[in-house]
């Protein structure tokens, strides 16, 4: 299900969608990886402090989340994810690192790892929970649980997303361990029932209750490491460990998650010793900021993210209604100039090839590789579809002009550097870009969704490691009433057979056939140019002296996603 559309709270549902003001980050923290003294170089694989037990840490926390109902629409905020949800609720599946690829392994809570098969058209999963597993108030985490968790996802409103537990057809719950969960039909992205958004909430707490009450302003329970001890709205959160947990025990004593929206600020605060760690969101003068804390500042950045920038393309407006315009359009951009521009401070250099994110590298392909500036390509191109070139060598056809405006943020100074830049690229090759951006709230909320542009640039984000591509290119995602306006292929993309392709790589559930057809749509996708890729956009955490414990960023789960393993340095 698409997800909503804003530029500074990500969501945390595993689909992709749109953020406005990811790329304000990318840009600020360029220069930081450049830095003088002793800052860490750019690295993905962190760091590893020994610590001591007992203490307490403050962490800056850009965001604060709206409520921590995490399956209703108001516990959208990734932000909620990474203060309480991963630290308190148990799930099914963990994302973690093996190999070179983020994958979905089965959790502490689970006996075994989850089994699934078809039965008929039917796909049938069996979870067996690990028997030591426990809330905080001692009583068993059980298949009640999985079954209470997953109806209310399906049955109850204001639902934020309701994608695999819609198509779910009974729950049979055969011993305290045992769920058998049965699909009506087969859902690729299963693993990500119970896992990385919802997780698994307590029926024997919450059966005959206003969940969305008891949730929202935060909750005693936990079936995590840590607990929530207070949560002061406007101020902070803070944690304290689960003494009943099954799993290893937090090293500390207190986290205190302090809000502060304002990046300098918070910098400034990380400086003065209030805060011991960040995760910044920077404006254009944080790369100063943090070079001038030198050795003080322990810097990580993470270029496997779900973070994918884009340039595009509205297929059903003129220019690029033309197949042939898009591909020329596509020859006249010098990616690797603005990724290196952008991003090579970070040693980010080459552009994406495809329109899957990092996080999906498995199901990637390199099939845009071979659109380099090409010139001559480019011209060949637009003869061929009839346009000639008026006398200020700009492309012209039935007297109309290859003119068209391109849509970001507003203010976003990152935004309107790549965009000067695309402008004198474009210029050079005969088309006319001219720059109209607005508010997030009126691109993602009226613009993109009624196809009211010409050419976009904004981001698309993976929150979890599994092929979505069809929630972008799929002609049965153009907002419409069929879908209740609900869509995120605002480009209108249509291209001749690839839905089939991508509904196989949706349902697909041998992962093998599932790489295989997620090529054959990328390769479809980059022989019609529906729109192009331009990077990736890394993530960054900073940590102070005092932090120690193997300190690393998680794409799906956060900078804290191991919280319980950090502490004060020895």
């Amino acid at each position: 299900m698409p997800q909503p559309l804003t530029a500074t709270v990500q969501s945390r549902f595993p689909a992709r969608f749109p953020t406005a003001g990811a790329l304000l980050a990318a840009l600020a923290l360029t220069a930081t990886a450049c830095t003088s003294g002793a800052a860490a170089p750019l690295s993905d694989t962190g760091t590893d402090v020994p610590v001591r037990r007992g203490g307490s840490l403050v962490i800056g926390a850009e965001q604060e989340p709206d409520c921590a109902d995490w399956i209703g629409t108001c516990g959208a905020s990734v932000w909620g994810t990474y203060l309480m949800q991963a630290q308190t609720i148990p799930q099914v599946f963990d994302v973690r690192l093996k190999g070179k690829n983020w994958t979905p392994v089965p959790s502490n809570l689970m006996a075994y790892e989850p089994t699934t098969k078809l039965v008929g058209k039917q796909q049938r999963i069996t979870y067996r929970l690990n028997p030591k597993a426990v809330w905080s108030d001692g009583k068993p985490i059980t298949s009640a649980d999985l079954k209470y968790t997953a109806l209310q996802v399906r049955d109850s409103k204001a639902i934020f997303d309701k994608s695999g537990y819609d198509r779910i057809t009974s729950i049979a719950t055969p011993d305290s361990t045992t769920a058998v969960v049965t699909l009506r039909s087969p859902y690729g992205n299963w693993k990500q029932l119970f896992g990385a958004g919802y997780g698994v909430l307590p029926s024997h707490l919450l059966r005959g209750k206003d969940r969305g009450a008891v949730m929202k302003d935060g909750y005693s329970f936990s079936g995590g490491p840590w607990k929530i001890a207070s949560w002061k709205k406007g101020v902070s959160v803070t944690l304290v460990p689960n003494d009943r947990y099954w799993g290893p025990k937090p090293h500390l004593d207190k986290v205190t998650f302090q809000f502060a929206s304002d990046t300098s600020a918070a910098i400034q605060a990380f400086s003065g010793g209030t805060f011991d760690a960040l995760y910044p969101t920077p404006q254009l003068t944080t790369a100063d900021q943090i070079k001038a804390l030198g050795g003080a500042a322990r810097m990580q950045v993470q270029s496997q993210t779900g973070n994918l920038q884009a340039l595009w393309l509205n297929n059903a407006k003129f220019p690029f209604d033309s197949s042939a315009v898009r591909k020329a359009f596509a020859y006249s951009v010098d990616r690797e100039a603005i990724v290196k521009r952008l991003f090579g401070s970070y040693g980010v250099t080459a552009p994406a090839q495809s329109f899957q994110s990092p996080l999906l590298s498995r199901y990637a392909s390199t099939d845009f590789s071979g659109y380099q500036p090409d010139a001559a390509k480019a011209e060949r191109l637009m003869k061929a579809d009839g346009w000639t070139k008026d006398g200020s060598g700009f492309w012209t056809k039935n007297g109309k002009k290859a003119a068209f405006t391109v849509t970001s943020l507003a203010g976003n100074q990152s935004r309107e550097l790549t965009e000067q830049i695309l402008q004198s690229q474009l210029a050079k090759a005969g088309f006319r870009m001219t720059i109209k951006n607005s508010t997030p709230a009126n691109i993602f909320g009226r613009i993109a969704p009624a196809g009211d542009f010409q050419l976009g640039l904004w981001n698309l984000t993976d929150s979890f490691p599994n092929p979505t591509l069809s929630a972008t290119f799929s002609g049965t995602a153009i907002p419409s009433a069929a879908n209740h306006q609900s869509g995120i292929n605002f480009m209108r993309i249509r291209v001749p057979g690839l839905d089939p392709v991508l509904e196989r790589v949706d349902t697909e559930l041998d992962d093998t056939a599932r790489i295989e057809a997620s090529h054959r749509a990328e390769k479809l996708i980059a022989d019609s140019v529906p729109s192009l890729p331009l990077a990736a956009v890394p993530n960054v955490l900073v940590t102070g002296k005092r932090v120690g414990g193997p300190l690393s960023i998680n794409p799906v789960e956060g900078p804290w996603w191991n919280l319980e393993d950090w502490g004060l340095a020895k």
